[in-house]
Formats: C-alpha cells, sequence, structure tokens
C-alpha cells in the first residue's frame, strides 16, 4: 500500500501537532518550507499561528505563485485557523496577503483574543459520529460564502467547517485534539 504524503506548511505556527494526526490518520506528514517541497505531495495543511506572518513568510520565499498554481492544478489543501484566513478570498476589513482560493469572507479574531480561546463540542455529521471538541484560539468566522461552498459543520449558527471542491478549511484546531476524524477526512479528499 502506498501511503499518501501530506505536506504542512511549516513556515511559522503550530504545525508538529498536525504531523501526529497525519500519522494517526496513516499517512506520510513533510514538512513544506521551499518551493521544491511542494513536487513531493499529495495534500498540503495549512496551520494556525499568525496569518499575516504566514502570508509575509509565503512571499519572501516566494511560494505564494507556485501554491496559488498547485491549488489551481488541483492539489488538495486543508487550513486551519489562520490556514483559512489565508485561503479566504476576502477578508473583512484586511488587504494582507492570502491565497485567496476559497470564495468565503472571514473575519480574523472573531471569538475574542488570546485569553478569549475556548473549546466546544461540534457535531460533522457524515465525518464523526461522535461530536469533535473544536478548539478555537483567536478564531476566524466565516461571514460569508458562495453556493459553491459546502458548509460540513457550524458552531453557534455559524460555519465553522467547509469544504469546496479539495479545499477544506476550520475555524478550530482539530489537530490540538485526541480525535483525528476531520484528518482522515481530508485524506479521503486526495
Amino acid at each position: 500500500m502506498i501511503l499518501l504524503k501530506i505536506g504542512v506548511l511549516a513556515l511559522q505556527g503550530d504545525f508538529e501537532k498536525h504531523f501526529s494526526m497525519i500519522r494517526k490518520a496513516g499517512a506520510v506528514p513533510l514538512k513544506i518550507r521551499s518551493i521544491d517541497d511542494l513536487e513531493y505531495i499529495d495534500g498540503l495543511i495549512i496551520p494556525g499561528g499568525e496569518s499575516t506572518t504566514i502570508g509575509k513568510l509565503l512571499k519572501r520565499f516566494n511560494l505564494l505563485p507556485h501554491l496559488k498554481e498547485k491549488i489551481g492544478d488541483g492539489l488538495p489543501v486543508f487550513g486551519t485557523c489562520a490556514g483559512m484566513i489565508l485561503l479566504a478570498r476576502e477578508i473583512t476589513g484586511s488587504d494582507q496577503l492570502r491565497i485567496g482560493a476559497m470564495d468565503i469572507t472571514v473575519t480574523r479574531n472573531a471569538y475574542g483574543s488570546q485569553v478569549d480561546s475556548f473549546e466546544a463540542d461540534v457535531n460533522v455529521p457524515g465525518i464523526s459520529a461522535e461530536p469533535v471538541r473544536a478548539v478555537f484560539i483567536r478564531a476566524p468566522i466565516v461571514t460569508d460564502f458562495s453556493p459553491e461552498v459546502k458548509v460540513l459543520a457550524r458552531f453557534e449558527d455559524r460555519p465553522v467547517l467547509i469544504r469546496q471542491d479539495k479545499l477544506l478549511a476550520s475555524s478550530f484546531h482539530p489537530e490540538l485534539t485526541d480525535n483525528d476524524a476531520i484528518h482522515r477526512y481530508f485524506l479521503s479528499m486526495i
């Protein structure tokens, strides 16, 4: 059996936790730090962290245009928290660098600052029979999305897990729990 190779953008943020989840879900994690690294992966995770900083680093390392091209060619991508922000076409009140591949509008830090971080159980029908523990840390809120975007989970009636074609994004951090259901779902998209 050939194992999928899942890249994790390793420029800033907590990418190591995603490595553990990828292994647990049955794939091989690889650090992505250069254009060449993109050639060896079947899918990519853009982790949480500071979306402005990650965007600047994508530009500095000349990854942004290559990443956009790969996504345009069908590379499956999963963005968590800051990753969701970077995948969004629009960011309320911001012109920060972004990939802009998903037809969504997000508001950064919409659940509050770092001290307002919290955990909640979120139902993800079709992905996990049991509710998934969601960790929200300075999380974005999806304020608008096109009909092509499928809402997979909601919290307080707001989309927190969404999919558009081969792109998956969550407002929360599934890698900070023991439940690998969402990572397994991402692997099933490849």
